[in-house]
């Protein structure tokens, strides 16, 4: 027993050596292992551990990822359907532009009268209508766009297989389930909703489209009227007048009826669209009116004599509101794009009736009861204008009219020709102009031709109003801008450094183009050929044309442009240069700073030219590589003839960079002396003493000896030599003339003034006075003061100026005494020598 107890004990202790020897060898083989090796073997595992995870739920995630995107893409649908597809408005306004339409179209298939501002007053109507037609179908497009794009988003997620694909999970697969029944419900409602919009947008754009269609064809019925109009405007188109019968016109009462209904309805249209343009045309009214009363008021309690100032501005200042009210109601008819002609001649009648009043303050007395008449006159043709349809009694009418206004124009002519005191420029030549005119319209209607005698008895009352209201306008603007410069003149602003009397001709030129341009644009608007004029210069303007059947293709249009940019940005040039060229008047008192920021305008110039001549290129469409012929071109010139235009060119940018001389400056060029007045791109000018301008290429400023006496400072020297007669002190004489020096405050004291002992000649002592002026521009003034001091205060002191004595000595054998007159006149030299010598000027040696 004892034995079997030994042996089990020594089993255990070997199996014990040998589980440590085990363990022993397992922990020497594990501190072994590098680190890298530890690494290697965590990045296997955690990969083995991903790939047996991938392995098992990839269709899972797969299934969960698109019901993620799916329920996004069902969002966004019901955004996308519950904004911007409101069809309301629309939906509420179509019936009555379709019930428009077709009053329009039986207006036009039942009318058989109509006048020419009825069919383009009809026209207008119908472009409105298509322009808003035209932007709901834009509108409409785009909304069918959307719910294109959404049906094609729900088709695909009907289409999806994965959605079809169960989990083998059951917990995810219930999750699964639950979602895909929620994914179903939404698209179904929302597929339902998207297809009910858009077979109700379909309906609506076609039922536009079918409006649109109408209107565009009404659109061509009534241009081809309106060809016939002036086809049959030509021609007799109704009976002479002495032969007028009733059916020729339309009743007048009915004619009356259809006019007042017709241009009523087409006011409150128009007063209730453009609201911006009414306003802009308020602002122009109120905008001159207190810029006029701004301007008074500052020259009120700036200006101690102000009616000397308002005397040359009466017009805005006796009638301000009659002023605005012809600026603003000449100006705003243009803001409108085709108004109503009950809008305009609205708008005529307010302006003709402000004319009026002025001419009833400020015209004679024959003038102003000539435009009372004609304006009566005027008024009936406005009426008369109105009318939508033809009538005896207008043609009547009309006859008349122009009968009173060719009598009443015939009785003013000889008191013009009489006394033209006091009338308006032209007037007689523009009443001869109306009186032909007035005579052609009586002729057209007596012989049937009642349409064309309308257009030119209308046209010539209105642009006769119309030619006086722009008289006016370019007189009240030069009147308000003078105020404006007048109220600036104490002020350091941009309009107190201009010269109005140097503004007046060029911008009186400016303003009477434009108002010239402008009445000629009315001029086509009140002979409805407005829209026809503009095409046919658009059409003008816009044709390619090819060079002697070249490849370069250009257009009257780009070369107009071309041309409007260049001389913009010259007129931008001379601007500046005007407004430098003002400050110019006190350039005494112009320091350095001031002088170089003139000089550097021409720097200015040059870049605004430059930039002016790439911006035409730009706006023309001119293509690069024609503009590179061109320099190429311009460059073999230059090698040629041009050289020193070129040179004069650079040498005027070189002085611009480098200022050797600046604007202000007083130099010595080539025996010229004087002061810069402008340093231009190709020469310069320098104002002499004696007034003289003279005009210096920049090549010579660059390539000549230049003296400058202001480069730096104002400051010059002057050099006095005087001269005294021998036996004179010279210390006394050097401390009288230091003296001098000493007691003139405009003397600079550093460097500080001295005199110094000259020479000495054979019949003087020179004294040498050095001195320097502190302003270059006074030192004449400076110097001639200096030397009668001089004079003076030697003179008091008994110090003697030296004298120079002339003897005249005639030889003995040339004294030939003929008689005895001869002989007096002769010797009469010799005898009054003595008298001579002492009567002789004193002489500076």
């Amino acid at each position: 027993m004892h034995k079997l107890y030994r042996v089990t004990a020594y089993c255990l202790l070997l199996v014990t050596l040998f589980s440590g020897a085990d363990v022993w060898a397992q922990t020497k083989k594990k501190k072994s292992r590098s680190v890298r090796d530890s690494l290697r073997a965590a990045i296997l595992s955690r990969d083995s551990m991903m790939r047996a995870l991938k392995r098992s739920d990839t269709s899972t995630n797969n299934l969960l990822q698109k019901v993620e995107y799916y329920t996004s893409a069902f969002n966004q649908i019901k955004a996308n359907l519950s904004k911007k597809i409101d069809t309301v408005d629309i939906s509420a306004q179509l019936p009555r532009y379709e019930k428009s339409v077709g009053v329009i179209k039986s207006l036009i298939d039942n009318d058989k009268s109509s006048t020419l501002r009825y069919l383009y007053t009809i026209r207008d109507v119908l472009t409105r209508l298509g322009d808003k037609l035209d932007g709901w179908q834009d509108e409409l497009a785009d909304i069918n766009s959307k719910m294109i794009q959404n049906q094609n988003d729900l088709n695909a997620i009907s289409k999806d297989s994965t959605l079809k694909i169960l989990p083998a999970d059951s917990s995810l697969a219930t999750t699964f389930l639950i979602q895909k029944i929620a994914i179903d419900s939404k698209y179904h409602r929302l597929d339902t909703v998207n297809k009910k919009l858009m077979v109700k947008i379909g309906l609506l754009q076609n039922r536009t489209s079918s409006v649109y269609i109408a209107i565009l064809d009404l659109k061509d019925q009534i241009d081809q009227k309106i060809r016939d109009f002036g086809e049959r405007a030509l021609s007799a188109e109704y009976s002479n007048i002495w032969s007028m019968k009733a059916s020729e016109g339309s009743d007048f009462k009915e004619a009356l009826s259809k006019t007042a209904t017709m241009n009523s309805k087409l006011f409150s249209f128009f007063i209730g669209r453009d609201i911006l343009t009414h306003l802009s045309g308020l602002l122009v009214l109120l905008g001159f009116l207190a810029w006029v009363y701004s301007s008074r008021k500052k020259i009120l309690k700036a200006n101690d004599t102000p009616d000397a100032v308002f005397n040359q501005a009466n017009y805005v200042i006796l009638y301000p509101i009659a002023s605005a009210l012809i600026i603003a109601f000449t100006l705003v008819p243009n803001f409108y794009d085709h108004p109503p002609v009950v809008v305009l001649e609205t708008f005529f009648v307010i302006l003709i009736a402000a004319i009026l009043y002025i001419s009833w303050k400020t015209c004679p007395k024959p003038l102003f009861n000539y435009l009372l008449l004609l304006f009566i006159i005027t008024n009936f043709y406005c009426i008369s204008n109105l009318f939508i349809q033809v009538t005896n009694a207008d043609r009547i009418a009309v006859l008349l009219l122009g009968l009173a206004s060719a009598y009443i124009s015939i009785r003013l002519l000889p008191v013009i020709k009489k006394s033209p005191e006091g009338f308006l420029p032209y007037t007689g030549i523009v009443l001869k102009i109306f009186i032909l005119l007035q005579i052609a319209s009586f002729l057209c209607n007596v012989f049937g031709r009642f349409s064309l005698a309308k257009i030119i008895g209308v046209t010539a009352v209105h642009n006769l109003w119309l030619a006086m209201a722009m008289y006016y306008i370019v007189q009240m603007l030069m009147e308000a801008l003078f105020l404006q410069l007048e109220a600036s003149k104490n002020s350091n602003n941009f309009s107190s450094y201009i010269d109005f009397q140097l503004l007046k001709n060029k911008f009186r030129s400016v303003l009477t183009v434009l108002a010239s341009l402008l009445w000629v644009v009315m001029l086509t608007q009140n002979l409805s050929v407005e829209d026809t004029v503009f095409d046919h210069i658009e059409a003008f303007l816009t044709t390619n044309r090819s060079i002697g059947g070249t490849n370069t293709v250009f257009t009257f249009q780009s070369v107009i442009i071309f041309i409007a940019v260049i001389w913009l940005s010259s007129i931008s040039s001379k601007i500046i240069s005007y407004l430098y060229d003002v400050s110019a008047k006190h350039r005494h008192d112009m320091d350095v700073l001031k002088k170089k920021n003139r000089t550097s305008t021409l720097l200015i110039r040059i870049g605004v030219i430059a930039v002016g001549f790439f911006l035409a290129v730009a706006a023309s469409g001119v293509p690069i590589d024609k503009i590179t012929i061109i320099i190429s071109a311009f460059g073999i010139g230059i090698g040629f003839g041009l050289q020193n235009i070129v040179n004069n060119l650079v040498s005027g940018l070189i002085l611009a960079f480098e200022k050797p001389i600046q604007v202000g400056d007083i130099i010595e060029v080539d025996s010229r002396s004087g002061t810069i007045l402008d340093i231009g791109i190709r020469a310069s000018k320098i104002a002499t003493a004696d007034g003289a301008e003279v005009i210096i290429p920049n090549g010579d400023l660059i390539s000549h000896h230049v003296i400058n006496w202001t480069l730096s400072n104002n400051n010059r020297r002057v050099e006095l030599i005087i001269t005294v007669a021998y036996g004179a002190d010279i210390e006394k004489v050097k401390s009288l003339l230091k003296g001098v020096l000493d007691a003139h405050n405009d003397i600079m004291q550093i460097p500080e003034p001295s005199v110094l002992l000259h020479n000495l000649t054979a019949g003087s002592v020179d004294f040498r006075v050095l001195f320097w002026a502190a302003d270059i521009n006074t030192w004449v003034g400076l110097k001639s003061q200096i030397l009668a001091d001089i004079y003076n205060v030697l003179n008091k002191a008994g110090i003697q100026l030296p004298q120079q004595d002339v003897h005249l000595i005639w030889p003995e054998e040339t004294l030939v005494i003929s008689n005895p007159t001869k002989e007096k006149a002769t010797t009469g030299i010799k005898d009054t020598d003595d008298d001579a010598k002492s009567d002789q000027p004193d002489q500076d040696q």
